[in-house]
């Protein structure tokens, strides 16, 4: 009788969960926790539903090509941040740094004296933007640390695999290394997969020998390529801009080009910190898959005695950073304390 009982409950308790399932099949509703600014603006997202995107096949090449072309010319986000670079006062040179594209940014009244650098990795899963559509991420950051940034442009998957990826953003790094730049003047900064790539990059600058940044600064960082951790189950429907099956499985497996997804190369949450790694700011927000990913990575990084900070926000989207919302101002503001904090500001 007790089976018979415990059976009967079973089945009441999966029938519950098949309707909440249902329920939750569309967004849940805003909370009013948030900037009406911030409000909106997710609304506009939500009404996008960005997340129905395909991403094509890792192998087919040229439809790769035409939805990277598309998504560069038609980018009302990146366009919407970008209106505010003339306010800012910065200036943006393009150059070569180890034959690698690089936007320099220089903020107002910069002296060539100061050699603080900023290195700046856009995300975009590996396959899409670019140091020109993320300008205004770095431009803002530029503003204001008041300190130059140093925005790489490398090649997307699947275009390029991981190792060429991380090769280029290494070679910046090596560059400037070159030209008498040390690790205690510089930091980096990657928002989603370039927050992977910044980790990979630090990762690898210690193992090579060559020294680590002063600070890193990581904004959603994509730093697990599975798509592992509770909130990318919790959170799913919540979530408005990223779907794994639909844009982030198939741009993992165009970078790792063959590697497991939970290969430490590709997938730095894998990585070994205890060979030490800089101090670290990781934000994040509450209505992103990306929270729990965060969240492992900052355990992974205190556990190995590395002291992050873990920064999340109310009710913000995926790289709600770039945006312009009055969450996203504190967030830059509190990211360029954190590296300002923590350079090495002798002049030379």
């Amino acid at each position: 009788m007790v089976t018979g009982f415990r059976r009967q409950a079973v089945a009441a308790l999966l029938a519950t969960v098949s309707v909440v399932a249902a329920a939750q099949a569309s967004p849940p509703p805003l909370p009013n926790t948030m900037s009406p600014e911030a409000t909106r603006f997710l609304e506009a997202l939500i009404a996008a539903d960005l997340k129905s995107t395909k991403a094509p096949d890792p192998t087919d090449l040229a439809a790769w090509r035409r939805l990277q072309d598309h998504l560069a010319a038609n980018n009302p986000r990146a366009e919407a941040a970008q209106a505010v670079l003339p306010k800012l006062g910065v200036s943006m040179i393009d150059a070569k740094l180890g034959g690698v594209p690089v936007i320099d940014v220089r903020p107002r009244g910069w002296d060539k004296a100061d050699r603080r650098l900023i290195i700046y990795v856009h995300g975009g899963a590996f396959t899409i933007n670019s140091a020109r559509s993320t300008v205004a991420n770095a431009g803002r950051l530029a503003a204001k640390s008041g300190i130059r940034v140093i925005s790489v442009d490398y090649t997307l998957a699947p275009g390029a695999n991981w190792k060429i990826i991380q090769d280029e953003v290494l070679s910046v790094f090596k560059d400037l290394l070159k030209q008498g730049y040390r690790m205690p003047e510089m930091a980096i900064i990657g928002d989603s997969a370039g927050g992977n790539l910044a980790t990979r990059t630090v990762l690898t600058l210690r193992d090579n020998g060559l020294g680590m940044p002063a600070a890193v600064v990581l904004w959603a960082p994509w730093s697990d390529l599975t798509d592992e951790g509770d909130t990318a189950i919790t959170l799913k429907d919540a979530e408005p801009i990223l779907s794994y099956d639909n844009i982030l499985k198939p741009s993992a497996r165009a970078y790792a080009d063959g590697l497991d997804l939970k290969d430490p190369r590709v997938s730095p949450l894998y990585a070994d910190f205890t060979k030490g790694f800089p101090p670290t700011l990781i934000q994040d927000s509450t209505r992103t898959t990306f929270l729990s990913t965060s969240v492992r990575l900052y355990r992974k990084l205190d556990a190995a005695g590395a002291h992050p900070v873990l920064d999340l926000y109310e009710g913000m989207w995926h790289v709600f950073q770039a945006d312009l919302v009055p969450e996203a101002e504190t967030a830059v503001e509190k990211s360029a304390a954190f590296i300002t904090s923590r350079v090495f500001a002798a002049k030379r």
